[in-house]
C-alpha cells in the first residue's frame, strides 16, 4: 500500500512539474468565477519539510528526526469543484496518506467536502505543520484533540456583516486505514468561528468519538488576538467519557508570540512563550486485561515552552526554531520517553 501511494505521488509530480501559476489556494477554496482562467485548472503543488534535532538533558541523549515531509496537490476541475490530496513521506519515519477529498461549492457561502480530512475541531489541532508556532505541538493538538477521519463536512459562511463561519460533519470513526467497516452510529464534529473585530477570533467546538464501546464527547473554546507584532492565544478543552468509564479530561493551551523585524539575513525574529497542560486521559481503546476498565494512556502533566524563531519571510515559509520544553509531572504520573525536558532545534521549509 505504501509503495503504491509513493508511486502514484511521484507520477503526479512528474506530470504536473510545470504547474507553477495558479490562484487556487491550498485548502481548495473556490476562487471568484470572474478571475478563473484556463491556467487556474492546473494543479498546484505544495510541500512542507521539517527536520529537527532534540536533546534530553536528563537522559544525556539526543536524536535527529525528519518530522514531516509532506507533499500536497490541490486545484479546481470546475469553477465549483476543487480537490486536495496530501501525503506525508516521513511522519516520524512512516508514510501516511493524510488528506484525500473533493470539495464543491453549490451556492454562495456553502462548501461540501467528502473524503479523508482533518475534522473541524479546536484552533491549534487544525493547524498544518508549517503554520505551527512551536517545534512540537501542544497537548490539545497532539494528544487530546487530534482527529483526522473519513466522512462528510459542510461549511457555511453566514451572509451577515459580522464574519461568522460554521463547519460540521459526520465521520466513520474507525481510522484512516479501516474504511470498510459498517457503522450503526457515526462520529461527529462541529466548529463555529466568530471575528468580532479585526484580528480577534473566537472558536467554539464540539465533538463525539466512539473508538470502541465508549463514547468520548469533547467541548472546546479558544480565542486569539493579533495586533501589530503580537499574537496572544488561549484554548480550553473538556472531555467526558460515557458511563463514567474514565474520569473527565481537562486541557489548556496558551501562548504569546512577539515578532521583531530584522533587516539583514532574516526577515524577523519571534519570541515565544507557552504554557499548556492536560489531566490523565484514556484513548478509550486500551483496557486492563483483568478488569476490562480503561487505562491511562497519557498522564497528567504541565509544560512551559520558551522559544526563538528566525524567519526568512513574514509568512510561514522558512523558519529556524529553537525551543526549550520544561515538564512538570505530579507524583504517580509516568513520563513517556519523548515527553520529558528537552531542547529542540528545527528547520521548517515550506514550498
Amino acid at each position: 500500500m505504501k509503495k503504491s501511494l509513493l508511486i502514484l505521488l511521484v507520477s503526479l509530480l512528474t506530470v504536473n512539474i510545470q504547474a507553477q501559476n495558479t490562484r487556487t489556494n491550498e485548502d481548495g477554496k473556490r476562487i471568484d468565477k470572474k478571475k478563473l482562467e484556463k491556467k487556474d485548472y492546473i494543479p498546484e503543488i505544495h510541500g512542507t519539510l521539517r527536520a529537527k534535532y532534540e536533546y534530553q538533558p536528563q537522559m544525556g541523549a539526543g536524536r535527529f528526526e525528519v518530522r514531516n515531509a509532506r507533499v500536497s496537490i490541490t486545484g479546481n476541475v470546475l469553477p465549483i469543484v476543487a480537490y486536495k490530496a496530501e501525503i506525508d513521506l516521513s511522519d516520524e519515519g512512516s508514510i501516511k496518506m493524510l488528506d484525500a477529498y473533493a470539495r464543491i461549492f453549490p451556492v454562495k457561502g456553502l462548501t461540501v467536502t467528502a473524503g479523508q480530512m482533518r475534522v473541524p475541531f479546536t484552533i491549534d489541532a487544525h493547524r498544518s505543520p508549517h503554520q505551527q508556532f512551536f517545534a512540537n505541538r501542544s497537548f490539545i493538538a497532539k494528544q487530546v484533540g487530534n482527529v483526522r477521519d473519513v466522512g462528510l463536512t459542510l461549511g457555511y459562511k453566514l451572509p451577515i456583516e459580522l464574519p461568522f463561519n460554521i463547519e460540521a460533519g459526520i465521520y466513520n470513526g474507525s481510522g484512516l486505514t479501516n474504511q470498510k467497516v459498517w457503522h450503526k452510529e457515526v462520529n461527529y464534529s462541529a466548529k463555529a468561528q466568530i471575528y468580532p473585530v479585526e484580528g480577534w477570533n473566537m472558536t467554539f467546538s464540539v465533538q463525539g468519538i466512539q473508538p470502541e464501546e465508549v463514547w468520548m464527547r469533547s467541548y472546546d473554546f479558544g480565542t486569539y488576538y493579533e495586533v501589530g507584532r503580537i499574537h496572544i492565544e488561549g484554548e480550553y478543552l473538556y472531555k467526558q467519557y460515557s458511563h463514567n468509564a474514565f474520569k473527565d479530561v481537562h486541557a489548556v493551551n496558551s501562548f504569546v508570540n512577539y515578532d521583531l523585524p530584522l533587516k539583514k539575513a532574516f526577515t524577523k525574529m519571534s519570541f515565544l512563550m507557552r504554557y499548556d497542560m492536560m489531566t490523565d486521559q484514556s484513548d478509550a481503546k486500551t483496557t486492563d486485561e483483568e478488569s476490562g476498565a480503561l487505562i491511562t494512556t497519557d498522564y497528567k502533566r504541565h509544560r512551559l515552552t520558551g522559544g526563538i524563531t528566525l524567519s526568512l519571510s513574514k509568512a510561514f515559509s522558512t523558519d529556524l526554531r529553537l525551543n526549550y520544553e520544561k515538564y512538570f509531572y505530579p507524583e504517580g504520573s509516568i513520563a513517556k520517553e519523548s515527553e520529558q525536558d528537552k531542547i529542540v532545534v528545527e528547520l521548517m521549509v515550506r514550498f
